[in-house]
């Protein structure tokens, strides 16, 4: 932290955020549109962070779009459906106040930016029907497909994802048989809005957010890495930032947001805080936990939540940013017919349908060994798998590179080569076999969870999307990895209702704001639905900007009057 005060800024404006995701650009858009400046800066040379990465779900329970869909919901049962399944993890105020104004802060962003929004239809809550308070549909919303031709310079300067199909809607994806089934997709449509940069996804949110800060005129500066924060004291007054190799201050007149993500490409981070060993990541190498480096040279108190490790594999050849290998999660492959999930005991050990199961059970530590008993891992399929659905960006049907995986024309010469038991392999696979016969995994109840069977199993298999017998060699064995989360950590910033940054004297950093995936996850503990963390970016990015623009909100208030925490 830098007390003695620059004698010249080089850059200023009242709100300066920090990260060009979601969570920043809204936040900086919030305070223009309340009658302060804004700049952004943004330490690689692409805006969209995180956010243009993912599938670009937005979960919001209460929206104002799911009645128009004749749809009810409520934000009281929202809030109780993230309460239950936070495990006591969660803080009430905090789940509540993202419950209250996640509904607000998506009608603010229609209202000012044009963000087009639509209601996933048939996409349930993961936990629906499990708990009362979940819906089969209603709460998952996605942009409208963007153009991106309207973002003008910027157009090549706003991210796209490596990980998702950028030109298809979930409607276009469902419609063609789901995320198994691509040969079903109309790729007529693929191709017209590809060839037109229509954007979809992650990638169609973030560019909503990147044009709403054009059209506001605020400076996004990329290339510019944060590197100390300034206090006079009393509060932070701004940024120490390198650019170009050359040292530059960025004054903040207002307040800070960091909105740099997680801290997963930082393998010490990693280990230390999320507890996860030998981790890889799908995201750009910049996602290096920037926030808690800064944050805590103020004094900025982190929280922890359960961590849930992913699983993925890196296909030989392919590379993101600076020739870092491009890493898949296996989320979507994993649940599909003719495939399970194995340990070194060669049995399976969880619902591989449903990765909030198998990612849970891949960490659970067997104290009478000291050992990860389930990790290492291997996804084990047959010829049946590669002739009907894809892996990776492998085809079906494509040759699947020795590098990626091995295999064998029998279980037991598989077993023999991955180094599993070979009669347990065989006796999980007769096993497995006999549930696809009935339709039902009396081991794991794969299929069970109507968002599983959706996103991760063949629609057109019945009675059981998830489940299919592996009978037909050859027989293929893939090593997972472990994944970090995508920008979803365990552990935080701490923050209160306007997102101010909390010290560990529980009282406000003054001039320091924390926003999306950077801000510890209290408001749903060890819970986690796809489309919640898009959700707190705008969430935070809004209560944040309102805040620096001394305008805060003041709906926590009026709700604790008619909520029972």
């Amino acid at each position: 932290m830098t007390i003695n005060l620059p004698t010249h800024w080089d850059l200023e404006a009242d709100l300066v955020a920090v990260g060009s995701g979601g969570a920043g650009l809204t936040s900086a858009i919030t305070a223009v549109d309340h009658g302060i400046s804004a700049l952004v800066l943004e330490s690689s040379d692409q805006v969209g962070g995180v956010t243009a990465y993912s599938m670009g779900e937005v979960w919001i329970p209460g929206n104002h779009l799911a009645p128009g869909a004749g749809i009810e919901d409520s934000i009281e049962k929202g809030y109780r459906y993230v309460k239950n399944l936070s495990m006591g993890y969660g803080e009430p105020l905090a789940i509540l106040n993202q419950s209250v104004h996640g509904p607000i802060a998506l009608k603010y962003f229609e209202d000012t930016i044009g963000l087009k929004m639509s209601v996933i239809r048939d996409l349930p809550d993961y936990y629906y029907p499990y708990s009362e308070d979940g819906l089969p549909e209603g709460r998952y919303l996605e942009a409208v497909p963007f153009p991106a031709s309207a973002l003008g310079e910027w157009q090549s300067k706003t991210r796209v994802s490596p990980h998702v199909p950028y030109s298809l809607t979930h409607e276009d994806i469902f419609r063609g048989g789901g995320m198994a089934n691509m040969a079903g997709w109309d790729y007529e449509v693929m191709a017209k809005r590809l060839t037109h940069d229509e954007r979809t996804t992650g990638p169609g949110l973030a560019a909503y957010f990147v044009k709403g800060a054009l059209d506001l005129e605020i400076p996004i500066h990329t290339g510019v890495h944060a590197e100390e924060l300034i206090s006079d004291g009393e509060r932070i007054i701004g940024v120490r930032a390198t650019r170009d190799g050359k040292t530059i201050h960025v004054r903040a007149h207002r307040g800070v947001v960091l909105a740099v993500s997680s801290y997963e490409r930082n393998a010490s981070y990693a280990k230390t805080l999320g507890h996860q060993l030998e981790v890889q990541s799908m995201v750009m190498p910049t996602v290096d936990g920037a926030h808690l480096r800064l944050a805590g040279q103020v004094g900025g108190r982190i929280a922890r939540v359960p961590d849930v490790t992913l699983l993925g594999f890196h296909v030989p050849g392919e590379e993101q940013e600076n020739g870092l290998p491009l890493w898949r999660g296996a989320l979507p492959f994993l649940g599909l017919p003719h495939t399970i999930v194995v340990n070194k005991a060669g049995k399976r050990f969880a619902n591989e349908g449903f990765y909030r199961s198998i990612y849970y059970a891949t960490d659970v530590i067997d104290g009478n060994t000291q050992t990860h008993a389930n990790f290492p891992c291997w996804a084990v399929f047959d010829r049946q798998a590669r002739e009907k659905y894809p892996f990776g960006s492998l085809m079906p049907m494509q040759e699947m590179p020795e590098a990626l995986g091995t295999s064998a024309d029998t279980l037991a010469e598989l077993a023999q080569k991955i180094g599993v038991d070979q009669a347990a392999l065989e006796a999980t696979v007769a096993r497995f076999n006999g549930f696809c016969a009935t339709g039902v995994d009396e081991d794991f109840q794969r299929g069970t969870h109507p968002w599983g069977a959706l996103m991760c199993g063949d629609q057109t298999r019945k009675p059981n999307g998830n489940l299919g017998p592996l009978e037909k060699g050859p027989y293929y064995a893939v090593r997972l990895h472990r994944l970090a989360g995508g920008g979803i950590a365990s552990t935080g910033i701490m923050a209160d209702q306007h997102c101010r940054v909390m010290g560990w004297n529980d009282k406000p950093v003054e001039g320091l704001y924390v926003a999306g995936n950077s801000q510890a996850r209290l408001d749903n503990g060890a819970f986690m639905q796809s489309g919640i963390t898009n959700a707190r970016g705008l969430t935070h990015g809004y209560l944040a900007g309102r805040h620096a623009a001394g305008k805060p909100s003041d709906e926590l208030d009026k709700a604790l009057r008619q909520f029972e925490l």
